[in-house]
């Protein structure tokens, strides 16, 4: 793999441990409607790079299907549902602001489920990372480095905020900063492993690339309104969750067209 590519693949994952790493600087937990607002943003990050990076291209690549193009897009994009919604009721999982926990019956402690369930919504991001890499690097003429580039800094930019809403909270709990930041750092792990993983698939089955990239989309619109709508919309009635949203998408649409062009 080149230098290139491992860049890519990291750097949403630096934007993880950044932000984990306000635990080191900030004295007070992020306060209830600055975590909603967070949450608008990194969900409208999420549709903004599922249409321009992932279903678009997806759809470009197959545009010799004519008006049967959308084809490979929806069925990748129901696949990507149906695997979140099964690992959504597999692994065991607790979403802020929640008490009852998700997935099967476990023994494991809060800390443990609540830094699964950021991770459980990581996974779609590191595949959408790994498909349009893939795309890149298999020589796909639709999509360029600065297009893949602009989808890892999207990506990035609204994992610093996640970063701090697991390892604020933790801190809050009574965690030792150190541990709390490695709770945070852990919680996007997944995401470099996920995206190599894609890959290395994608490279083997060039053909379903369109798949691939669609898949991610529909991984990525599930978490999106299974669990970041719901969290930026509880609670007292306010509208910074969705002016977030609105930011996020515009900027991740700006990422996308001006770099990706």
């Amino acid at each position: 793999m080149t230098f290139e590519l491992w860049q890519g693949l990291l750097i949403p994952f630096v934007g993880t441990t950044f932000g984990a790493a306000c635990v080191f600087l900030m004295r007070n937990n992020l306060g209830e409607l600055v975590q909603r607002a967070l949450t608008g943003f990194a969900a409208g990050v999420m549709v903004a790079a599922s249409i321009w990076s992932l279903l678009l291209p997806a759809m470009e690549q197959v545009a010799e299907m004519g008006p049967w193009s959308f084809l490979p897009a929806v069925a990748g994009f129901w696949l990507g549902v149906l695997f979140l919604l099964g690992l959504d009721r597999l692994i065991p999982h607790l979403h802020r602001g929640s008490q009852e926990a998700e997935g099967l019956k476990s023994s494991l402690g809060r800390t443990t489920m609540l830094t699964l369930a950021v991770a459980l919504h990581n996974i779609p991001e590191g595949m959408a990372v790994g498909a349009v890499y893939a795309g890149w690097l298999y020589g796909d003429s639709r999509i360029t480095l600065a297009g893949a580039l602009a989808l890892s800094l999207g990506i990035a930019i609204q994992n610093f905020p996640e970063g701090a809403i697991i390892s604020m909270p933790l801190r809050a709990e009574g965690f030792s900063k150190p541990r709390a930041f490695l709770y945070g750092t852990l919680s996007g792990a997944v995401e470099p492993v996920g995206a190599a993983l894609t890959v290395l698939l994608a490279g083997t089955l060039i053909p379903v690339l369109p798949y691939a990239l669609s898949f991610a989309a529909g991984a990525m619109i599930y978490v999106v309104v299974e669990e970041l709508i719901p969290e930026m919309s509880a609670g007292r009635h306010s509208n910074v969750g969705t002016l977030l949203f609105a930011a996020g998408f515009t900027l991740m649409m700006t990422l996308d067209v001006a770099l990706g062009a």
